[in-house]
């Protein structure tokens, strides 16, 4: 199959190149977001191959459709960026990779409140400028904190076991959860409640939960009113899980202790890509870097050896499925 790859990086093309010797796909790379300008790019292709914040939307659905491609392969697990609908319309096949390494974003939302809690990027700097004062560096110890967890996928299950390893109270919400993984949990110790009381009693709150029209700013203006003035609030799923504009409002006016975001919900145009010889236009998320209570991370929580491995096997594969039988049991249907 001729697969053209949209928004990809060096580790894109080194691990799929490697891994598709077994499949014998013809690979074209693209650097660019795929949107409806730049969809031309994929004429000749059967499918196109794309990540978090290229753009399928109908328009650009109907340009690729028009140039032949049959299916559109989801190089991650989230699917809000394609409307469903549309691609379902116009007889298109969209597969996902429901789970890669749901460690490796745990583990990544777990350093963010370490490194926030502690300081550890302002201790670091300090250091290697021979300043070693304690002064404003005070964390507080998670042990014995109530911890939220907003969607309990396996993400937010693995999250919330290591929280618990950590001494935490864990407090879960999920409208929809696995009910395998909810008893596991409540085994282990985690409770569940309602979204209002996971927001009103959590000292950290950490969202895993997907992006769709029942989240969108699920955390905004009133949720900041709710919730303790003391939270710790970190994302490391979709960025417009956050209102930005609210999360500024509450930081000026000290609403919410502090904030670790891997995503925010304008990063198409910022993430993957070096700006440091440019000038930033976004100014919400310039203003963001002015608070000492927040640390963002360029959308690495899923970056590991092993996840991005498993990425660009199950890909592989799918796309090989979708080749050979004209299925693939990671399709993605609109609810």
């Amino acid at each position: 199959m001729r697969v053209a790859f949209f928004s990809t990086q060096t580790y894109d093309r080194t691990f799929f190149d490697r891994l598709n010797s077994s499949h014998g796909h013809e690979l074209i790379w693209f650097d660019t977001h795929l949107n409806q300008k730049t969809a031309a790019l994929a004429a000749g292709a059967e499918a196109v191959c794309v990540f978090v914040n290229d753009t399928l939307d109908a328009s650009t659905l109907e340009t690729l459709s028009a140039l032949g491609v049959r299916f559109v392969a989801l190089r991650c697990a989230g699917f809000n960026n394609v409307d469903l609908p549309a691609a379902a319309g116009l007889g298109m096949t969209v597969v996902r990779v429901p789970e890669y390494s749901p460690y490796a974003v745990a583990e990544h939302a777990v350093a963010l409140i370490l490194a926030l809690n502690r300081r550890i990027p302002r201790a670091y700097n300090r250091v290697r400028d021979g300043n070693f004062k304690l002064d404003g560096l005070m964390g507080f110890d998670l042990h014995g904190k109530t911890v939220g967890v907003v969607g309990t996928g396996k993400i937010g299950a693995i999250f919330a076991r290591i929280m618990l390893g950590f001494g935490c109270r864990v407090l879960a919400v999920d409208p929809y959860p696995d009910l395998t993984l909810k008893s596991d949990l409540e085994a282990a110790g985690s409770g569940y409640a309602e979204l209002a009381q996971v927001f009103a009693e959590s000292d950290v709150l950490s969202l895993h939960c997907p992006l769709n029209k029942h989240t969108h700013h699920l955390i905004d203006a009133a949720a900041f009113g709710t919730s303790k003035s003391t939270l710790m609030l970190v994302n490391t799923s979709r960025g417009a899980l956050v209102d930005t504009t609210a999360l500024i409002q509450a930081l000026k006016q000290g609403r919410i202790g502090s904030v670790a975001l891997d995503v925010y919900e304008e990063e198409a145009e910022l993430f993957f890509a070096d700006h440091s010889a440019s000038l930033i236009q976004d100014d919400e998320f310039m203003r963001l870097l002015t608070f000492p209570n927040v640390l963002i991370t360029a959308h690495q929580a899923f970056f590991t050896e092993e996840a991005v491995e498993s990425i660009a096997t199950i890909t592989l594969q799918n796309m090989s499925d979708l080749q050979d039988r004209g299925k693939c049991s990671n399709e993605v249907v609109a609810s």
